[in-house]
This record gives C-alpha cells, structure tokens and sequence, in this order.
C-alpha cells in the first residue's frame, strides 16, 4: 500500500475513531498530495519518494508555525501545530541522529572524493538526494561544512 492509500485509510479511522487533531493533519496531507497527483506532467500518479517530500515539508511549516506562535505569545495555537506536525512525521521515515548523519556524510565525501570547501556544492547534491527524507536539509548541511573543513 502506497501513502496516498494509507493516508487514506487513517483519514477513515481517525474520522471513527473522533481524533480530531489527526484528521485534520491527515486530510491537510491528503490535500497536498491530492495538489501534487493532478499538476502538470504528474499523469496522476505519487511516488512515495515525492509523498515524504512533501510531508517532510508539511511538518516543516508546522514547526515553523508553532514557534511563530510561541513568540507571538499564543501557545495554545503552537501546540495545535506541533500536534499535527507529529500526526504528520509518524509516516515519515525515522530520521537519523546526529552520528548517523556524519557517518553517512563522511561515506559521500569519500565517494565524491571532495577535499576542500570549494566541493561542498558536488557533496550537498549527492548527500541531499542520498538522505532525503531522513535528515533535514540544514543539518546535512552543517555536517557537511564540518568534516570538510577538518
């Protein structure tokens, strides 16, 4: 089952079930990638690999939300987005930790065979294709700015 089905069934449970924050996360998700199957050139079709994209995106704004919320001193409204923002991740892949990242970091210097700053940009895209979905853009960043200036 892809995750457009599998969102969709949730979306059937969640309604049965009266979980209000999950539905709302679920059918915002079902939006989205209801959005991406009918644009142009999408021939209807989801790959899981544009689905996680997209939720990992989703739960980006949701994050982003919320602390705008905390500074605006409305936290009643920022934990209604981290709610969903979780909802959101349980159909992500797990994300890796901070040594798993720089372990596979290390592995794409070592394959692209990068030395120096100036190859950052040859690593960033292989690393960000490699990892997408399991570490956050930012941090593959950092990790990489790390070991290749060591």
């Amino acid at each position: 089952m892809d995750l457009f089905d599998k969102i969709s069934e949730d979306i059937k449970k969640a309604m049965l079930a009266r979980d209000r924050v999950r539905l709302e996360a679920l059918r915002g998700v079902k939006k989205e990638f209801l959005e991406a199957k009918t644009a142009k050139g999408a021939n209807g079709e989801l790959p899981d690999d544009k689905a996680i994209k997209i939720m990992t995106k989703m739960v980006k704004q949701r994050r982003e939300s919320a602390k705008i919320y905390q500074d605006n001193n409305r936290p009643e409204l920022a934990e209604g987005e981290l709610a969903e923002a979780a909802v959101i991740e349980e159909y992500l892949p797990q994300q890796l930790s901070a040594e798993e990242l720089e372990k596979e970091v290390a592995a794409i210097i070592a394959s692209v065979g990068a030395t120096s700053m100036k190859e950052m940009g040859k690593v960033m895209g292989v690393a960000t294709k490699q990892l997408s979905g399991r570490a956050d853009g930012g941090a593959i960043s950092a990790c990489v700015k790390k070991l290749l200036n060591n």
